[in-house]
């Protein structure tokens, strides 16, 4: 099978995401030693950045378990060379451990490299 160019792994990702099956694009579209990383530390982390597609497995069940989600809001993809693309997200969730509803912004820049996601960075509106 070809390698997946930056396009076709953007446009897939968007596609997981829209239908609410981020494991399965994280199965398919990431290397196993992906970096994400974060504006700040996640609560109960010492570091913005999360190293490994298992550990970024975790960050996704625990926004599933900690937030609601209302509606969400997926625009995209932004392309940048051969090896970069960005993508807006916009949720509208509640916190379910404080009952907080927050209407939230960010931009998630992903890098790739021999046909995987190798690296995710997340931008906020603070």
């Amino acid at each position: 099978m070809s390698e997946m160019s930056t396009r076709e792994i953007a446009d897939k990702l968007i596609g997981y995401c829209r239908s609410n099956d981020t494991q399965t694009g994280l199965t398919e579209l990431y290397d196993p030693d992906a970096v994400s990383v974060e504006a700040m530390a996640m609560p109960g982390q010492e570091s913005a950045e999360t190293h490994g597609v298992e550990g970024i497995r975790g960050k996704h069940v625990w926004w599933e378990n900690t937030f609601e989600v209302h509606s969400s809001n997926v625009d995209g993809p932004y392309m940048h060379g051969d090896d970069r693309f960005g993508v807006i997200f916009q949720i509208d969730v509640t916190n379910r451990e404080t009952s907080e509803r927050n209407a939230m912004k960010e931009l998630g820049i992903y890098h790739v490299a021999g046909g995987k996601i190798v690296r995710e960075e997340f931008f906020y509106t603070m």
